[in-house]
């Protein structure tokens, strides 16, 4: 078994804030992974919605490798060329940005967001007791002090006090909550997920983020958009909010940007793109070539036909799958979710037991994620065939039949 995995004691060095299951992942290909031990997987979790093109993908490593006998690292004191493009790319391709900032992550990049939003602010000459960042409960924007201040999840944020203050917290798709909260007319934005990822894949109502947008336009506040795990082709579109049909003033990237290479990006529209000025903000790494070479080219796939089609045609097999088997195990409350982003919520009867279902997926070669005690959360791979979804459904229908006893 994996568990005997020799280098596995070596885990003894990392500071115990995981807490893996018992493998260690060696190689991969498509939307398979295989083991130290040679064991093979369906990957439905896909690195947490990073690998949006699945693993090895050949595109991506012909990009790196060329990038890599070219240039690594030269600092945001020098251009080069991979993050000017891509920069122009992303702007592009977004439909209302004038504006990037590349960073390494999606917590940077929702840092970035946060600091931009006060910097705008301040322009206006609002005093800081005016800069109110309203967020959602059920939220997820990083592990960062500021990020996870945002985060309106209270276990995320305890032992971490004294929180930075000017954030509020609001029930997700509470339309009468958010117009209370922003009636002081101190609030600067709302900051706010189109889907809900670690809330439990949780999708904004139908017309809820139109209605933040007219409520943001009233109150002079600026709506920001998290879509480091909706972005990207993930839920159909290439961005979310292109199916609520609103227009943002910031959306912040990472994720399936990089492919599994670590990169964030902050796309800021014309309300702000010229609020942040020389010194104002920078990061060492940020739009490193490397990672700007490979974003490229996925971006490019990404964006394509053929994935927003993959994906339509995939989602809708995983949620029958998903609702065969919950039919047959008396299983899942309800399916949610959008695209490739799907979360079953257990019913009552196996509240809390995520976690277990979990493992008696990887036992069956499945690797799934959880969203919270309550939901079992799939975000495989965009371009995952037809036979992978197949063999990845009964292996979670064999799963649940030894979670369930049968």
């Amino acid at each position: 078994m994996a568990a005997a995995d020799p280098v596995l004691p070596l885990a003894r060095y990392y500071l115990p804030v995981y807490r893996p299951r018992e493998l260690v992942l060696e190689r991969g290909q498509g939307a398979r992974l295989w083991d130290s031990e040679g064991r093979e997987y369906v990957d439905f979790a896909a690195g947490i919605a990073v690998c949006g093109l699945g693993h090895n993908d050949p595109d991506l490593h012909a990009a790196l490798v060329e990038q890599a006998g070219k240039l690594w690292h030269t600092s945001n004191i020098f251009y080069s060329e991979p993050p000017l493009r891509l920069a122009e790319e992303l702007v592009t391709a977004s439909r209302f940005a004038e504006r990037v900032f590349l960073c390494n992550s999606g917590t940077e990049a929702n840092e970035a967001a946060i600091k931009l939003v006060r910097k705008w602010a301040t322009a206006q000459g609002r005093p800081p007791q005016q800069r109110v960042i309203v967020t959602f409960r059920g939220s997820f924007h990083g592990r960062t002090l500021a990020a996870v201040t945002a985060t309106a999840q209270p276990k995320y944020q305890e032992g971490y006090e004294p929180l930075p203050g000017g954030f509020r917290y609001v029930d997700f798709n509470d339309l009468t909550q958010l117009e209370t909260a922003m009636a002081a007319g101190d609030v600067a934005a709302v900051m706010v997920e189109p889907v809900q990822g670690e809330g439990g894949v949780m999708p904004a109502a139908s017309g809820f983020l139109r209605r933040v947008r007219e409520l943001c336009d009233h109150h002079g506040a600026l709506l920001v958009l998290d879509e480091i795990q909706a972005g990207m082709g993930r839920t159909g579109t290439l961005f979310a909010h292109w199916q609520d049909e609103v227009v943002p003033d910031i959306v912040t990237l990472a994720k399936a940007l990089g492919g599994g290479f670590p990169i964030g990006a902050m796309l800021a529209g014309p309300k702000v793109a010229q609020a942040m000025q020389f010194g104002a903000h920078g990061t060492t790494f940020g739009g490193n070539p490397l990672a700007a070479a490979v974003a490229r080219v996925a971006l490019r796939k990404l964006a394509s036909p053929q994935v927003a089609a993959n994906v339509s045609r995939q989602s809708h097999a995983l949620r029958e799958g998903l609702l065969a088997i919950g039919a047959e195990f008396d299983l899942f409350e309800q399916v949610r979710g959008r695209g490739l982003m799907l979360g079953a919520v257990l019913k009552p009867a196996f509240a809390g037991r995520a976690g277990e279902i979990l493992d008696h997926a990887a036992a069956q070669g499945l690797l799934l994620l959880q969203a919270g005690p309550d939901v079992l959360r799939l975000v495989p791979a965009l371009n995952i065939g037809d036979a992978d979804v197949a063999e990845g459904l009964q292996r979670l229908r064999a799963a649940v039949a030894a979670f369930a006893g049968r």
